[in-house]
């Protein structure tokens, strides 16, 4: 697991591990490797043995961000064999429930008004919260602060206590918690919020939602692979994976080992664009 436990993404994945032990003889263990907006994880699973004793679940993103932002990271999107995607991670524009901001363009109008001075945390430096946000503010040409943390959990309790103006979030991450969601990333409104925007509807710069799944270091047997893609929708279609997944209000989002590699090399092109477009240089 690529980050830190208790959020969204911690819980999908031990619920889905839960699914999978209950399937099978052995027994799923859950280790979360987080730090570097994902990346510590990622590369400890591109430099495990292929021998399907680690198995990495989460977002996509650092893989396909990384070897575009970061000096001399040791992976690649294609050091990996992508199994089976389970849900999209949908983020958000979020402020505290007492913020001042009502609409994600009235925030934007004070970010206009006020360069420099408004602050907002997101997921840590080259994550897709942050490429998503900075894609806004370089079509807008806005100036403001933002502030990385490791991963999404830490964000809420320096949001609601208001050292932030705004933060970068996920629908499932929000959930439950004194916060407001302004505007949902992507070309359409998501099932989870259906009553919040999206940035499309918004006119705003789009990218497309976090892909996440179950993944293996790459050389691993193309049989083993293939019996943990039936073993993953196994797992998604039973009932406890299934009812973990409805209080999240997150929906389940199965594509096969096919389609999820392809999905995931097709995002690895669209963030080297997009790194391209916004001028970044590897840090």
């Amino acid at each position: 697991m690529s980050w830190a436990p208790g959020g969204v993404v911690d819980t999908i994945g031990r619920a889905l591990a839960q699914s999978m032990s209950d399937l099978t003889d052995g027994r799923f263990v859950v280790v979360n490797r987080d730090g570097a907006a994902g990346i510590v994880g990622a590369q400890a699973l591109a430099q495990a043995r292929p021998d399907g004793l680690t198995i990495g679940f989460g977002p996509i993103t650092p893989i396909t961000t990384a070897a575009h932002t970061i000096r001399n990271v040791p992976f690649t999107a294609q050091n990996f064999d992508y199994v089976c995607k389970v849900f999209e991670n949908v983020l958000t524009v979020t402020v505290a429930e007492a913020s001042p901001f009502r609409d994600l363009p009235t925030l934007i109008g004070a970010i206009r008004t006020r360069p420099g001075a408004l602050t907002y945390g997101h997921f840590g430096t080259n994550s897709l919260g942050h490429l998503s946000f900075a894609n806004i503010v370089r079509g807008l040409e806005l100036r403001l602060v933002d502030v990385p943390f490791r991963g999404e959990v830490p964000i809420y309790p320096e949001l609601i206590a208001g050292r932030l103006d705004f933060g970068i979030g996920t629908v499932g991450g929000s959930r439950g918690k004194p916060v407001r969601l302004l505007a949902v990333f992507g070309e359409s409104r998501s099932i989870a919020a259906p009553d919040i925007p999206s940035t499309r509807e918004l006119n705003l710069p789009t990218l497309q939602p976090v892909l996440a799944g179950l993944m293996l270091p790459r050389g691993a047997p193309a049989g083993l692979a293939q019996r943990f893609d039936t073993l993953c929708r196994q797992a998604t279609e039973a009932a406890s994976f299934r009812a973990v997944m409805a209080r999240l209000g997150e929906p389940i989002l199965y594509a096969d080992r096919a389609a999820f590699t392809a999905a995931a090399l097709r995002d690895d092109a669209e963030k080297r664009a997009l790194v391209h477009a916004l001028g970044l240089l590897p840090q």
